[in-house]
């Protein structure tokens, strides 16, 4: 294994007597070797969802007795025509996926993978229509099992599937990834599945990628998932070090992220070579799911254009993702470190080292967890928005329609809701943002068709705000980051300001009532509206600021007519 120097290189400034501080306490605790022994004292005093949640330490050598079987697999898969492969799941089931997926692509001969993590129908309807129902296999993947979103996903394209080859054959396309005993093991056996992985129940799907949830997509596309797997069995054994010094990276980049944090650096500035930027995006559920909560969290910031090092505020953690060779970000880097910022540098010397940079987040989340005095394993805050989505679904079933809200202002095309009082809606949005506080961040949640002209258009409006309030941004498509940032939004201390943002939608489809069935109670459209109804009322409740801007039909002519009134 490469010598730490060659791995994780840190300049922390002032903050290094804290950093070296917290590892001597790291050692004399034992908490490395405590946390090998699934010592749930660790981080709690009751073992509840930790002592069975720590089978991700052991994932890396466990599965390597399980890639021949997912090897095999992968070449009946290609011995019976498949070409196409569509994975349908939320969160940690899709995240690991869809990174190996945009970093290696798909090696000549094997399965185009496609992830669908979204209910937005225009979404679900690009992927349906592009691909050849008989050539694509469907991967329904959930650890519980009973993801709203995955088995409607999954009741849609089964019955897309049997209207092409017959209810015989249907469920030949689809195979599951879940824990034992869950709901889809059931429903894989009754719809006749081509198989079903079982995934090691002591593991949390954010915690996943290295079990079957992310090497089953990954051998699809022609990744050796043998591979990956070494790469973080070298990882684990630094980690595993009990000392907890320098040498053991896990633990330094966990007492980095943790101990900044308490020190008013809490917005981790994620920026990664171009080759690796979708990494971003799993980190960005791993630390906003696992910190924040009790009033505490770390936030990620992913995907924010690189601006001057004075356009940043004193909150600021920078972690550069660097594959060997690439020196794209180089200049811009040495520039935030010059100024004095915090900066890590995490080095890779090609893509298969993402086996070892899995391990070593994880290591170092568990380990910022116990810094910060919270169960990294757990997220206590979800359920609130799920229910109350549940509560307007259950409404629109009865009633024929959600309830209606009454636009605080309506100008220009753009409606507005939230209390607030303007001549138009940049106007609105600009005195929104206006009375955020120092060190605020702001979370801009788009209930929209995940397109990349829509998210280009996001993108701008971010670096608007950014230079203009030197506030973080985050940005999340709804409701893909419900089961990503979700949990931060409401468990942190409240520094969110959330601006969330919805549209008419030009196609809708229905959910089918049943897999098989062609009765449908709600349509994708419903579903997402009722979460983001949903995702909305909950931050009220635990007293966010939020403000609503809906754009009927042109998403991305609001958006821009919006930036521009920032400026």
């Amino acid at each position: 294994m490469k010598a730490l120097s060659e791995i994780l290189h840190d300049n922390v400034g002032t903050y290094q007597s804290t950093i070296e501080k917290a590892l001597e306490e790291i050692k004399q605790n034992r908490i490395i070797s405590r946390i090998w022994a699934h010592d749930h004292t660790v981080w709690k005093p009751e073992p509840q969802e930790i002592t069975n949640r720590l089978g991700w330490l052991h994932s890396p050598k466990d599965m390597d007795e399980n890639v021949e079987r997912i090897t095999a697999f992968m070449e009946r898969l290609r011995e019976s025509g498949y070409t196409k492969a569509l994975l349908l799941g939320m969160g940690g089931s899709s995240l690991a996926p869809d990174v190996l997926r945009k970093t290696f692509g798909v090696k000549d001969g094997y399965l185009d993978l496609g992830v669908l993590d979204s209910t937005d129908p225009g979404a679900v309807l690009a992927h349906a229509e592009r691909l050849d129902p008989v050539r694509t296999l469907f991967i329904v993947s959930t650890k519980s099992g009973a993801t709203v979103e995955t088995l409607s996903l999954f009741k849609f394209f089964y019955n897309r599937i049997q209207d092409s080859t017959g209810e015989d054959r249907a469920g030949e396309h689809f195979v599951a990834i879940t824990d034992p005993g869950s709901p889809l093991v059931d429903l894989a056996r009754r719809y006749r599945f081509r198989d079903c992985f079982l995934n090691d129940p002591n593991i949390g799907g954010r915690y996943s990628a290295l079990s079957y949830f992310g090497l089953v997509p990954a051998a699809l596309i022609g990744v050796d998932p043998e591979a990956l797997l070494n790469r973080a069995v070298a990882m684990a054994g630094n980690c595993a070090s009990s000392h907890g010094e320098g040498d053991n990276q896990g633990a330094r980049l966990g007492v980095i992220l943790g101990d900044l944090a308490q020190s008013g650096r809490d917005k981790v500035t994620i920026i990664s070579s171009p080759l690796i930027e979708s990494f971003g995006d799993w980190v960005e559920q791993l630390i906003a799911e696992s910190t924040g909560k009790e009033g505490r969290g770390i936030v990620p910031v992913v995907g924010e254009r690189i601006g001057p090092p004075a356009g940043y505020g004193n909150d600021r953690l920078f972690i550069y993702t660097h594959v060997k060779g690439d020196e794209v970000h180089k200049g811009a880097v040495a520039e935030l470190e010059a100024e004095g910022h915090p900066f890590v540098c995490l080095s890779l010397d090609d893509p298969y080292d993402l086996g070892g940079q899995f391990f070593l987040w994880e290591m170092a989340v568990a380990v910022a967890g116990h810094r910060l005095g919270i169960n990294p394993f757990d997220q206590p805050d979800v359920e609130d928005a799920k229910a109350l989505a549940r509560q307007a679904a259950a409404e629109y079933k009865e009633k024929g329609s959600l309830r209606t809200e009454r636009a605080t202002l309506s100008k220009e095309g753009i409606a507005v809701y939230g209390e607030i009082s303007a001549g138009n809606p940049a106007e609105a949005l600009m005195k929104f943002l206006g009375d955020a506080q120092a060190g605020a961040y702001i979370a801009l949640q788009a209930f929209l068709q995940p397109t990349l002209e829509v998210a280009e258009a996001l993108h701008g409006m971010r670096t608007t705000i950014r230079d203009r309030f030197l506030l973080a941004t985050t940005l999340g498509f709804g409701p893909r980051y419900l089961h990503s940032t979700g949990q931060l939004h409401k468990g942190d201390s409240g520094k969110g300001v959330f601006v969330q943002f919805t549209d008419d939608d030009p196609r809708d489809v229905g959910i089918p009532d049943e897999a098989g069935s062609h009765e449908s109670s709600m349509s994708f459209g419903v579903l997402k509206a009722a979460q983001a109804v949903g995702d909305r009322q909950a931050l009220i409740r635990r007293g966010r600021k939020v403000i609503r801007f809906h754009f009927g039909a042109d998403p991305i002519r609001g958006i821009r007519a919006l930036t521009e009134g920032l400026r």
